[in-house]
């Protein structure tokens, strides 16, 4: 509205009487939502016609508040799927590792086990380590849960889950895997594996979670890892003298589960 308008409208500023009547000095009143708006704030759209309006471009599908809801529906998705799941241990390790690999036939043991307390097994959903695991709780007529993550060079869901997600956001994956999990074996893997597992620690460390068991299977393997961190990490005080003991390591499968089973039942 241009300033005569405006002021015809108003009877040049002399009558706001009048200017009242007309809808006060900015005319009429637009509500979008819970906004109000007058005079120039005024759209030309309104939120249907946007709603309905096909858009030939869509930049707004890679755009973040797009990727907000992507990441929420995620969460709901993974948060309705598990919610009921019950008691359940995660196992974390490669990938790579052959069917056999007397690694792969302790994590089929242990997933196995596990399941027989009646502990559902959760794993990355893949091959390798994860796959064994999840051989073993389905054997054992257990639940046995995949979470995918979505990589370029993905595999899929191996055929021995029964409860199976695939994630695009490794940070809504690990959520699930920490939330879920009353306690966590890592057999023997890379860089994946050694990031689920320093995810924990530093959760378990600053108290954000309630303290869970983490043991590593495979004493040879993770050997050189922790002679670094119980050394030269801690002999420069980068952690406390009582951070390497928030793990245990051993190279015995049942030692392995009963130490989570055991930390899950003292916590009843």
């Amino acid at each position: 509205m241009t300033g005569r308008e405006q002021s015809e409208r108003m009877g040049a500023g002399s009558d706001p009487e009048k200017a009242k009547a007309d809808g006060g000095p900015f005319g009429e009143t637009y509500h979008r939502g819970s906004v109000i708006m007058r005079g120039s704030m005024i759209p030309e759209d309104n939120s249907n016609t946007s709603l309905l309006t096909p858009d030939a471009n869509t930049d707004w599908l890679h755009m973040d508040p797009w990727r907000v809801l992507r990441i929420q529906s995620e969460f709901v998705d993974g948060f309705g799927a598990l919610a009921e799941l019950g008691p359940a241990a995660a196992i974390f390790g490669s990938a790579r590792i052959p069917s056999d690999d007397p690694a792969y036939q302790a994590a089929r043991k242990m997933g196995h086990d596990i399941a027989e307390q009646g502990m559902a097994v959760i794993t990355g959903g893949g091959p390798g380590i994860m796959e064994a695991a999840n051989r073993g709780a389905a054997e054992a007529g257990g639940k046995s849960v995949g979470l995918g993550i979505e990589l370029p060079h993905e595999q899929g869901i191996n055929q021995w889950v029964n409860l199976g997600m695939t994630f695009r956001y490794f940070f809504v994956r690990k959520t699930m895997f920490v939330k879920y999990s009353s306690g966590a074996i890592v057999c023997p893997g890379g860089f994946g594996t050694m990031d689920e597992m320093f995810e924990l620690l530093t959760l378990v460390q600053t108290h954000k979670v309630t303290r869970k068991s983490i043991v590593l299977f495979d004493t040879d393997y993770w050997e050189g890892l922790f002679d670094w961190i119980a050394g030269t990490v801690r002999e420069r005080g980068m952690i406390s003298d009582l951070d390497p003991d928030l793990l245990v390591r051993t190279d015995d499968p049942e030692e392995a589960v009963r130490v989570i089973v055991d930390s899950y039942k003292s916590g009843l």
